[in-house]
């Protein structure tokens, strides 16, 4: 029986999938959809606020292809927060022709083997920005769940502990070889939703998200124990980029 490695755990995360009602909203009388962006985007000033004294952050992105129009990333510290974030959205009269796509709840967690040294977050302070991460304004986004695999002799599960630590060191020195490209947040989620773990990346060029996820198909942590979920892909948004989006002025 493989023994479970302990994490370290920061910030709730939700990643929010949402598509809107567009003959419905374009039927809005036009001061209705203003009134309503500018109730949206009180919102979301009080969130960057939030992330001015470092207590969330907030990323907002429209997505390529048709799954979805936006993705919103929420990071609280509390699970509580995350319940009132979205009481606070269901308040707004946007909230009337936005619909949801698909909503994943998550821990960002680091395992402690990769804390060298000091494990402790209030005394490192480059694990505590790693658990407490802020969102970077980069271009593009790419964010899927993911489980490890249970099946025969590839179950992750059932590997020997120490084993688990070296493939996933060596899965790491992939992702680091593209550090300077791309942002990494993984979040683990067993307990709290469907999969087991949410990987979001982000960098200035989405191509870097096709060459980091191809190369590591190769990784034998991901090649042998892997099982991905659907992939969404966009670029960011600011307020006034959401407003334009939206067709406001």
């Amino acid at each position: 029986m493989g023994e479970p490695i302990e994490t370290l755990d920061g910030w709730f995360v939700w990643h929010q999938l949402t598509t809107v009602d567009w003959p419905t909203w374009w039927g809005w009388p036009p001061a209705d959809r203003d009134a309503a962006m500018a109730e949206r985007l009180l919102l979301w000033e009080a969130w960057t606020a939030l992330a001015g004294n470092q207590q969330g952050s907030v990323g907002v992105y429209q997505m390529a292809g048709d799954r979805a129009d936006f993705l919103t990333i929420h990071l609280r510290p509390t699970l509580d927060e995350l319940i009132d974030l979205k009481a606070s959205l269901q308040r707004t009269a946007f909230y009337a022709v936005e619909r949801p796509h698909y909503s994943y709840i998550s821990v960002v967690e680091l395992a402690t083997y990769v804390a060298k040294g000091n494990p402790d977050p209030e005394t490192n302070p480059e694990l505590r920005a790693r658990l407490h991460p802020s969102l970077p304004p980069r271009h593009a986004v790419c964010f899927y769940p993911m489980s490890k695999r249970r099946q025969g002799a590839d179950n992750w599960y059932m590997t020997d502990r120490a084993a688990r630590a070296h493939l996933m060191r060596g899965h790491g020195a992939v992702g680091h070889k593209y550090s300077q490209q791309v942002t990494q947040i993984i979040s683990g989620s067993q307990g709290l939703d469907d999969w087991e773990w949410g990987v979001t990346l982000l960098a200035d060029d989405p191509i870097w998200f096709k060459k980091l996820v191809y190369e590591m198909r190769f990784d034998e942590a991901s090649a042998r124990f892997a099982e991905f979920g659907p992939f969404y892909v966009g670029t960011r948004l600011d307020p006034q980029g959401w407003t334009r989006r939206l067709g406001g002025r």
